[in-house]
């Protein structure tokens, strides 16, 4: 099991009184959000009792894969009992709906149970069992408790089939539909960095399931798969001068055009490719099992730092955003106004993805700075519509306004998470 320094303020003495003190009762915050999110059937999107919903809304009121698992895996240090029974609830509700193929669903309603497979565009839905499956690992090898992988063995076996068979041309990396992950009313196909991460980490995290269960032949055959897929991450996604380090299969050699990189490009087909960066994704990338180098991690930083995507707050989750007229704009990202420039996945603020952000400063050795935009984050998070403290699900890319739902579970569980990996004197690769 793994052992975890958690959070004192106390010990920023960087910070003044006033900033240690925000810290302090936004950690405290961020507990009581998640607990507000605490649901029979487990972790739910957002408060119910704080949010009306109407539309396509409704869909906030359910517990959501990728939601789930990432509250599931950002509270796992905190010795909570009731949270810890959400945990194991969360992880249940959503493998208990699995479909005969292994599909994992988008989300299951709290109150009907009725499980969903897709987002708002009806595509389905892929990053869910990828998060399912690298939360089942996280659960087991923070707890200790193996009885979760043994129970569904089965199930995490038919997620992992299903899964790959999103390569559909044997080449490695999955093939993603349009809008078939978290950003599901956006543009992107085929190969995109943020899919083909998480199907790194879940080579990985499942490898480590198989070897957990005694399972040493096939643990092996994941871990190539996961060693395949890392090399070519780093060789189609790390655009280079280089053509030797070139791999991809390309109508168009126009990639190269880009130079030499300075971060991951977020997607890449046959026909086209986007040089726009995912920070979410790129952060990601550094965060668990050293997708990319330090060295790569850092000149990311180096860009991201100079672009300010951490402005007004940590942190928007693509740089620059997508206007209309641009090759990669769409007219359905008009849909309920979520997608215009600098709102929701064009470019809006994601205060999850400035956990990340403060964590992988603090990974890379910038202790001091990732102190200095965890008080940015705090004071992000303070914000909300009606009261302080809402922890909502995004802001306005430009005003830094809150825009998103209120007592968002993912968005505290990671100011959680960053609380305490703060404290590590280094990071890990289990810290995803």
């Amino acid at each position: 099991m793994a052992k975890r320094i958690l959070f004192s303020p106390s010990e920023y003495r960087d910070l003044d009184d006033k900033e240690r003190e925000l810290l302090a009762e936004g950690y405290q915050q961020a507990i009581e959000t998640v607990r507000r999110n605490i649901t029979p059937k487990g972790f739910s999107a957002c408060s119910l009792s704080d949010n009306e919903v109407y539309g396509t809304d409704i869909n906030y009121r359910s517990v959501w894969a990728r939601d789930g698992a990432m509250t599931v895996i950002w509270t796992l240090d905190l010795d909570d009992p009731e949270i810890r029974e959400c945990q194991i609830k969360t992880l249940r509700t959503l493998l208990e709906k699995q479909t005969p193929s292994g599909q994992i669903p988008a989300n299951v309603r709290i109150e009907t149970d009725e499980p969903d497979y897709s987002g708002v565009g009806n595509i389905a839905s892929i990053d869910s069992g990828l998060w399912v499956v690298i939360a089942a690992w996280r659960y087991a090898n923070i707890t200790g408790d193996d009885s979760l992988l043994v129970e569904y063995r089965e199930n995490l076996s038919k997620a992992m089939q299903w899964l790959g068979a999103h390569d559909s041309n044997n080449c490695g990396l999955l093939e993603i539909p349009e809008a078939g992950d978290w950003t599901d009313l956006f543009a992107r196909s085929y190969h995109v960095l943020y899919d083909e991460v998480l199907w790194y980490l879940c080579l990985v995290s499942y490898s480590r399931i198989l070897r957990r269960l005694d399972d040493e032949a096939k643990a092996l055959e994941y871990e190539a798969m996961a060693s395949r897929v890392k090399t070519l991450i780093n060789q189609n996604f790390w655009p280079s001068t280089d053509s030797t380090l070139r791999q991809r299969a390309h109508f168009s050699d126009a990639q190269s055009a880009l130079g030499d990189a300075r971060y991951l490009v977020a997607q890449l087909s046959p026909f086209d490719f986007s040089w726009r960066c995912d920070v979410y994704a790129n952060l990601l990338a550094y965060l668990m099992y050293d997708l990319v180098t330090k060295k790569q991690a850092m000149m990311t930083f180096r860009f991201l730092w100079g672009v300010g995507v951490n402005d007004p707050w940590p942190v928007r989750n693509l740089y620059p955003p997508v206007h209309a007229g641009d090759p990669e704009w769409r007219d359905y990202f008009t849909v309920n106004l979520l997608n215009l420039p600098n709102h929701y996945h064009n470019g809006g603020i994601w205060p999850f993805i400035g956990g990340l952000w403060v964590r992988y400063i603090h990974r890379l050795g910038l202790k001091p700075l990732a102190r200095r935009e965890m008080v940015k984050l705090a004071q992000l998070c303070r914000q909300g519509v009606e009261r302080e403290w809402e922890f909502n699900e995004w802001h306005h890319g430009v005003t830094g306004r809150p825009m998103g739902k209120a007592y968002q579970a993912w968005s505290a569980a990671s100011f959680i998470q960053a609380c305490h990996d703060l404290h590590l004197e280094t990071g890990t690769e289990e810290s995803t």
